[in-house]
């Protein structure tokens, strides 16, 4: 090389490199988001310490190119309220939004602008398609919206829903929902008890129903998991070409692993039943908690009952009654999540490689995580809506354009109320996003220090994360509720009738030695009590309650008769005469039925 080309040509190299460093330090303004929301999905996800046997190649790659928050927990440990609060930026102690009852009408979420419309008054094109926000509410802030929200594929016989065939009672008497998993097989030669011929259904809670065809597993109609990536990936493939001019906001929610637990047979081919590891699960664990002592108790029944309003409890003895062993019944349900959390991550896969292929990655953040975890048997307990880790904690992947803190983890503990004030931080929102003096400012911290710098990044946010109880109930006391804290080391358990647990989850991770009695923790005790007041409201501060009479009726009753009726096209067996009516006595009896089979079929034991 010539003495005359090598200082131009180490001009080049440090006006190129400073280039690259400039690109890198201010990343583009307002990048595009792509936000991913799964349904009841807990940690099984590679990376995460969840079922060793889980297969998430799609999730994994993403995680590999961005920051795994291994400590991310729900603020509401079921569906509509976590939701509600996840994109309004409010805790339900704040909003008053702890239940389903539907999340726009309550006073402050009315009057506080949504994730999607923020971005919306900020220029963005915003867009979305499935499960994102709970109940078939105005869709506010989406310009353009995909398919609703779909739990199907369900089994129905004759003019109601059932359970899948292969569930046997009393688990399958649950319903077509919480009691229902299997493969989405063709049903030609299946029939109920009664003869019924069975056959397949799409829809949300009992409208947009349509019937589904499955000749093979390779000859069928599509799920609606399936079609959620479908629509994402077409609309990603137009945006990548940019002919609006605008960043997007594109919010993708993923069904599954909400049950019914039911996703083509090649996914459960994936799990070999015999091979299912169970996962680690201390006997009478439950026994020194207090989640009894809260919730679900019948009048003239003791703590401690076989009778139990508790779902997750009721489900996992239900389970366990329907086999031949605790064994078999966990390693069928294992295998139907697993099946289910295997198909979400094929179409999370579908989405990565159109948006690394199209161009779009040098532009574009991506969140993916879940509403809420899930308990697999762990203290008896299978489902969500509890103040335990295995309920609490949620995956959270984030990943930059520009691939900052590449494949590093982050534990500390952080929950999805930071989520709306991280993207408003990253993408530059402007403006406020309350709509008037009956909103409420967000609630969360940016996670923005901690995507930077995952283990040293500077955390403004509180030390502990903080999740509240759903109660079956329409009413809620901000200052009266249950609520769990989770530190960096500890879980501290707070019930509405002021029993507490306490777990060292350093030394502790599966949370099975409540603490609550020991004397050399009485200190600290009290300090998780002040910080819990500290963050909640006053007794007699509550937010404004939706007003819980339906419109248009005088009838007290309506309400009730409303729910009885949406129980009965979930569970047609209720009905004892087969007379096409749910009477409240038979109601009553069928309950009975299901909350005492565990009485008759008692729990096998290690």
């Amino acid at each position: 090389m010539s003495q005359t080309l090598k200082p131009i040509l180490f001009s080049v190299l440090i006006a190129t490199g400073c280039l690259t460093y400039a690109a890198k330090a201010s990343p583009v303004e307002h990048p595009n988001v792509i936000f991913i929301i799964c349904d009841d999905l807990n940690d099984y996800v590679e990376g995460f310490g969840g079922h060793p046997q889980t297969k998430t190649p799609n999730m994994a790659r993403l995680a590999e190119q961005g920051v795994r928050f291994t400590q991310a927990h729900c603020n509401a440990p079921i569906c509509g309220p976590s939701r509600a609060s996840l994109f309004t930026g409010i805790y339900p102690h704040n909003s008053g939004c702890y239940g389903f009852t539907k999340w726009d009408t309550y006073e402050v979420l009315k009057h506080s602008r949504t994730l999607q419309e923020h971005f919306e008054a900020n220029g963005y094109f915003t867009l979305g398609t499935g499960k994102l926000m709970h109940h078939r509410v105005a869709q506010r802030g989406w310009q353009q919206y995909g398919h609703p929200a779909d739990y199907g594929p369900f089994v129905v016989a004759g003019d109601g829903k059932t359970a899948h065939p292969d569930v046997p009672a009393p688990y399958r008497n649950i319903g077509a929902v919480d009691g229902s998993f299997g493969p989405f097989i063709n049903l030609d030669d299946r029939k109920t008890e009664s003869g019924l011929p069975m056959s397949w259904l799409n829809g949300g809670w009992g409208t947009g129903a349509k019937a589904l065809r499955v000749d093979s597993a390779d000859d069928r109609d599509q799920t609606p998991d399936e079609l959620n990536g479908d629509w994402a990936v077409e609309q990603l493939r137009t945006l990548a070409k940019n002919t609006h001019g605008k960043p997007f906001f594109m919010g993708i929610g993923f069904i599954r692993p909400h049950t019914p637990l039911i996703v083509p047979p090649r996914f459960f081919d994936m799990f070999p039943l015999d091979s299912i590891k169970l996962p680690t699960i201390r006997p009478h664990d439950i026994d020194d908690t207090h989640v009894r002592s809260i919730r679900g108790i019948p009048n003239g029944e003791e703590p401690g009952s076989t009778r139990t309003e508790d779902m997750g409890l009721r489900l996992y003895s239900n389970l366990v009654a329907s086999y031949s062993s605790r064994e078999e019944a966990l390693r069928r349900f294992i295998q139907a999540y697993l099946a289910s959390v295997a198909s979400v991550d094929e179409q999370i896969g579908r989405i990565l490689d159109v948006i690394d292929q199209s161009g779009l990655k040098e532009d574009t953040i991506i969140i993916l995580t879940s509403d809420h975890g899930w308990g697999m048997g762990e203290k008896d307990y299978l489902y969500k809506n509890s103040l335990w880790q295995e309920s609490t904690q949620v995956p959270l992947i984030v990943r930059l354009p520009d691939d900052a803190s590449a494949n590093t983890q982050c534990d500390r503990p952080v929950s999805l109320i930071d989520l709306y004030p991280t993207l408003v931080d990253l993408c530059h929102l402007k403006g406020t996003t309350m709509k008037g003096r009956k909103g409420h400012p967000l609630d969360g911290y940016s996670l923005k220090s901690l995507l930077m710098d995952p283990v040293k990044g500077k955390w403004s946010g509180p030390d502990e994360a903080l999740t509240a109880l759903y109660k079956w109930r329409m009413d809620y006391h901000p200052a009266q509720e249950s609520y769990s804290l989770r530190s960096k080391d500890w879980r501290y358990i707070r019930y509405e009738n002021g029993k507490e647990e306490l777990y060292h989850t350093s030394n502790d991770p599966h949370e099975w030695n409540n603490l609550d009695e020991r004397a050399e923790h009485a200190g600290r005790l009290i300090h998780f009590r002040k910080r819990l007041l500290d963050r909640i409201p006053q007794p007699g501060m509550i937010p404004p309650q939706p007003n819980w009479k339906p419109k248009g009726s005088s009838n007290p009753n309506s309400k009730a008769e409303a729910w009885k009726s949406q129980y009965f096209s979930s569970h047609p067996a209720a009905d004892a005469n087969k007379d096409g009516k749910l009477t409240w006595s038979e109601l009553k009896a069928y309950r009975e039925v299901i909350d005492t089979s565990s009485k008759n079929n008692p729990v096998a034991e290690e």
